[in-house]
């Protein structure tokens, strides 16, 4: 059992700008609003929180712009432990920004990629050694895909896990569906992918994430195995899913069977649940390890 495993993550890295409104304006309609707050987010980066405060020891491997939203992201990642030596300040481009606008317990958002749309196969490159001596690498589909390309056969080569979260959804190369090693779609992604041609070739390396319902995976026998979330207040699911990517992958890395990685990351996605924002309830190891205690069956 390693204690804290070498978590690698590559991906995105968006700083959220949230605004609250009581209703949406009509077009060309202007109205005040109400709370206005920024918060560190994209998945990439989230799914590096969650993990540091899991334990591991986590790179993050991206790019920001030289603004001011990329220098607060910095900073924060230093603050939550995390190696940010892989992450590339692009000079003239702005860092990635999700836009949020929450009316009537819904949310809309516009992402503006940013330096996200540089995370070339080119800048990762210069993180080769830092992927090679990770015990597992987590990937999404918030940079290019020739990227996660890359990423992926060069950690098949070395016999490196990988787990894809496919979101947000697109068309997976063949390749990538044969060298990764575990996908972690929600319901709708499962869907999508339930009718591709290699379904039933890549099937038993999905975990299907289903909110409330827990996580399904497929057994050997080609049964689907769920195991069940924890009922708990909800409330924002925001990062949930992140959360549940990463307490897996460190799991995994630290060396937990299938079946105990995911009730693991059942649980801290249950804790993430609890507070507002994608990284405000983000669990440490010892509050997973606190709430299994007190939920054993």
């Amino acid at each position: 059992m390693k204690e804290n495993p070498n978590v690698c993550v590559v991906g995105s890295i968006n700083m959220d700008m949230i605004t609250s409104i009581d209703k949406i304006p009509a077009q060309g309609e202007t109205i005040l609003g109400g709370t206005f707050k920024t918060n560190p987010g994209g998945k990439g980066a989230n799914q590096a929180v969650s993990a540091a405060r899991l334990g591991a020891n986590v790179s993050l491997i991206g790019a920001v712009g030289d603004d001011s939203f990329g220098k607060d992201l910095l900073e924060h990642f230093e603050s939550e432990n995390i190696n940010r030596e892989g992450i590339k300040i692009i000079p003239n481009t702005s860092t990635g920004v999700a836009t949020v606008i929450v009316s009537e317990n819904d949310n809309r958002i516009i992402v503006s990629s940013g330096a996200n749309a540089k995370v070339t196969p080119e800048i990762v490159s210069k993180s080769r050694e830092r992927i090679l001596h990770s015990d597992i690498i987590l990937l999404q589909f918030e940079i290019a895909m020739e990227t996660v390309r890359y990423i992926v056969e060069l950690a098949y080569d070395h016999q490196i896990p990988v787990i894809i979260n496919p979101a947000p959804y697109q068309e997976i190369p063949e390749d990538i569906l044969t060298k990764t090693t575990l996908f972690t779609p929600n319901e709708g992604e499962a869907f999508v992918m339930s009718k591709i041609p290699e379904f039933e070739f890549i099937k038993n390396k999905m975990i299907i994430t289903k909110g409330k319902h827990g996580s399904a995976f497929f057994a050997s026998s080609g049964e689907m195995i769920t195991i069940p979330a924890y009922p708990v207040p909800v409330k924002d699911t925001t990062g949930a899913g992140d959360t549940f990517n990463a307490a897996l992958a460190v799991e995994l890395a630290s060396g937990n069977t299938l079946g105990q990685a995911i009730t693991f990351a059942n649980a801290a996605a249950a804790i993430s649940v609890g507070e507002i924002g994608a990284q405000g309830g983000m669990p440490s190891k010892k509050e997973v390890d606190d709430f299994l205690m007190k939920n054993k069956n």
